[in-house]
């Protein structure tokens, strides 16, 4: 135990109190027990690289290229997208992948190369390999965007005669990747220090941080291996496709280092086991994304409501509670669309059930809520009691939905309800049953779900807080251990209760977001910070987990606004939701003894802020929800760092505190206390304060008023943005473009929250003498009404 797993386990034990507390100690022996009894200690291991190439078989999209003691099958797909895959290992099964795996390039050829290596030729992206094992991913002209050393292997004892591992999937190994020495990096899921990704060492381990997490904490929640590397040569993502437990070493490079040569930046990728196989899209930024969400799914599009103002709070009450927080909200003016439950609705804290006590008539509440425009919207967690005469548990055991362990029995942890056990999400037998425990949420009236410690969490006195390493699960019919299953098993749950959903109410899209997750996730819905620790350390580490999961993939997330773990001070708690104003999931959450979250709790001048927040969200809802189904269609992520169209400029690569809503807006967060004024690193371009109307040109740095107020949005010039309408209906809002420069925007109307797909409106705007002319694009009337601010100036 290191001394970030001592201080991790202290606070979980603080948190839980005594009595879970000892159970926690009993369950981390036998979890450790458990592992002992079915691991052997490492015995004699053989290391083992490539050897040299011997030969090659053309295949569609590429190839394989056999070395003394490897094969690499490289293969092209049809969007340009890099399959590589050592030791026979291909692209299915994958956790990841949506659906089948995508069509090869036809026109992709394997033909030899220079001193005995390969190539892989195609329209898009050149890819070579040494005679050694080194592979080079290029783009058409030949620029090298990364460099895959010779990996390296730790094999078992027993191989066969080529020297590879009886048993694929056993081996340690270690890959070494070197970039461009001004390379940055981005990515790996949510991390709280970032969201550009320093020189360090990430696990890659879904692990609940025992308590609220600061900064320094790593990993957390929801890691994925997928990095996106941005570069003067261009961009990439790579995605390792391996769910086991790994660490990833970044070290930035040096232009010019030591003789004046550049020194590369690099990555190191230790795994404990599983396929070395990954993926490697090129291209600017929109362009990979987009292929990442080709390649691994549509992000699920939230319902409108959903992208709302939502209250949340460990500790209601009981339903007179939250009555008195609606009718607070309604009878301030303040808008609210949705509630959100906590662990303290469920009778004991049993899944699936009802404190009868608190909330008697939890259906009534809902239908009252819903006719006034605010839904309800569960927690779910995966652990059952493991107690003869619960409901779930009795249907579980008698689905043999549990996760168990070699010899067959149910392997058992403790979390809020005790002794519990753990559906096995991995079999999609289980998750069918699972999907159905749902009917009884919405019987209760509920919108919506959340998925929390789905890590899994087993609380831990020492140790990983999660289950045995050698508890067994299904894995589609493979069969394994919890070594390989661990990381997905958010996402499976949140695939469960997605499907379920959809078949429980096909008519409507699921609302559904899980603290946990893995490569994929997008596909069932989004995610939050989970326990981020009150202060400005933990607000600034929000912004950062939005952008690093959005180029992830995952576009719809945000944090508990105001910090989980503590009461803020008035002005954290507004800045706090005041930057929560411009992101995808608007939430205000709170332990059970950190204090209210509702704004009139502090004080009427907050309150006054917090009203304007609310007001601007409400005005920005269409832009949102262009936004989301933009997302649905490309990729592209609501919230976007600054350098998304111009990942050339390195002053934006390395700029933090600030983040682009789409491609029209600007938003500069105060992010540390006390301040009313700060700079802003503007793109190139026109830009325009939003609450001033006063021009900025760009590329470079101004300094902008930020009272507490407010804080700073600027427009970009040109830009056409959907705004809500005084009459309640949509309109355009135009930013009077630059002389001689045209501008553009786009508008998805609302056509409810059902499957319907609407069409994309597509507008420009242009000068024309002292007036703006916005114009339909492929002609007819603009069709709604159109108001240009910016010519004042």
């Amino acid at each position: 135990m290191d001394g970030r797993d001592l201080v991790r386990s202290v606070r979980m034990v603080k948190a839980v109190g005594p009595a879970q507390g000892l159970r926690s100690v009993r369950m981390a022996w036998q979890r450790r027990k458990a592992d002992a009894q079915a691991f052997a200690r490492r015995g004699t291991e053989r290391a083992r690289v490539p050897g040299t190439a011997s030969g090659a078989e053309p295949q569609p999209g590429g190839g394989l290229i056999h070395f003394a003691r490897s094969s690499l099958r490289v293969r092209v797909a049809s969007g340009g997208a890099v399959f590589c895959g050592w030791d026979g290992a291909e692209p299915e099964p994958s956790y990841a992948l949506a659906g089948a795996c995508p069509e090869v390039d036809p026109r992709a050829v394997l033909e030899p190369d220079t001193e005995g290596g390969w190539r892989v030729v195609s329209e898009r992206v050149l890819v070579t390999v040494s005679r050694h094992g080194a592979v080079e991913v290029r783009t058409p002209g030949g620029v090298t965007l990364r460099r895959e050393l010779p990996p390296r292997w730790w094999d078992p004892a027993g191989t066969v005669a080529d020297g590879r591992p009886e048993g694929c999937g056993v081996s340690r190994w270690i890959q070494r990747s070197e970039v461009a020495a001004d390379a940055r990096f981005f990515g790996l899921g949510g991390r709280a220090h970032g969201p550009r990704l320093r020189e360090g060492v990430y696990r890659l381990w879904n692990t609940d941080p025992g308590g609220a997490f600061v900064p320094g904490d790593d990993p957390l929640s929801l890691t994925m291996p997928v990095q996106l590397v941005v570069a003067d040569a261009g961009t990439h993502l790579v995605f390792h496709d391996n769910s086991w437990d790994g660490r990833a070493t970044l070290r930035e490079g040096a232009e010019g280092a030591g003789s004046g040569h550049d020194r590369p930046g690099s990555c190191e990728l230790r795994m404990d086991g599983g396929p070395l196989r990954y993926w490697v899209l090129l291209g600017p930024p929109s362009r990979v994304l987009a292929g990442w969400t080709a390649l691994t799914g549509a992000p699920a599009l939230p319902p409108r409501w959903a992208l709302g103002h939502q209250h949340a709070r460990w500790g209601f009450g009981g339903q007179d509670e939250v009555r008195r927080v609606v009718a607070g909200y309604r009878e301030r003016g303040l808008p609210l669309s949705a509630v959100h439950l906590d662990i303290d609705h469920f009778d004991r804290n049993r899944v699936f059930t009802v404190d009868q006590e608190r909330y008697p008539d939890l259906p009534g509440l809902a239908r009252e809520l819903r006719a006034e425009g605010v839904r309800l919207v569960s927690i779910v967690d995966p652990a059952v009691k493991a107690a003869p005469g619960d409901a779930v548990y009795e249907g579980g055991a008698a689905a043999g939905a549990f996760v168990r362990d070699a010899l067959g029995r149910e392997v058992r942890g403790v979390v809020w309800p005790g002794e519990s056990v753990y559906p096995d999400f991995t079999d999609a037998r289980v998750r069918k049953w699972w999907g159905g425990l749902y009917a009884e949420r919405l019987a209760q009236g509920f919108a919506g779900v959340w998925h929390d410690m789905n890590e899994p969490v087993s609380f831990a006195a020492f140790g990983e807080p999660t289950l045995p390493r050698s508890a067994r699960h299904a894995l589609e019919g493979r069969g394994g251990d919890h070594r390989e299953a661990h990381n997905v098993y958010g996402l499976a749950m949140a695939r469960a209760g997605y499907e379920g959903l959809c078949e429980l109410r096909p008519e409507e899209r699921p609302f559904l977001f899980s603290r946990s997750g893995w490569a994929g996730l997008q596909r069932y819905g989004g995610t939050w910070s989970g326990d981020v620790a009150t202060g400005w350390p933990g607000l600034r580490a929000s912004l950062s987990l939005v952008l690093g999961l959005g180029l992830c993939g995952v576009p719809y997330s945000g944090p508990d606004i105001g910090g989980f773990s503590a009461e803020p001070s008035r002005e954290l708690y507004l800045r706090w939701f005041q930057l929560g104003a411009y992101l995808p999931l608007f939430r205000t959450h709170s332990a059970v003894r950190a204090g209210r979250r509702e704004p009139w709790e502090y004080g009427s001048e907050v309150l006054e802020h917090a009203r304007a927040a609310l007001s601007e969200r409400e005005r920005l809802l269409p832009y949102f929800q262009t936004l989301g189904q933009l997302a649905r269609l490309t990729g592209a992520p609501y919230v976007r760092p600054l350098w998304w169209n111009a990942p050339r400029d390195r002053e934006l690569r390395d700029c933090e505190d600030a983040f682009l809503l789409g491609d029209g807006l600007l938003v500069a967060p105060v992010l540390a206390g006390g301040v009313t004024r700060r700079s802003v690193r503007l793109p190139r371009g026109r830009w325009y304060d939003t609450a001033t109307g006063r021009a900025y040109e760009g590329p470079g740095r101004v300094v902008v008023d930020a009272p507490l107020s407010r804080i700073p949005v600027l427009a970009r010039a040109g830009a056409v943005l959907p705004v809500a309408g005084a009459d309640g209906g949509t309109e355009l809002e135009v930013w009077a473009p630059a002389a001689g420069r045209r501008g553009a925007g786009m508008v998805v109307p609302d056509v409810g929250d059902g499957w319907r797909r609407p069409e994309v409106e597509r507008f420009t705007s242009r000068l024309e003498g002292d007036s703006v002319v916005v114009e339909r694009q492929g002609g007819g009337a603009v069709g709604y009404p159109v108001r240009v601010r910016g010519l004042d100036i």
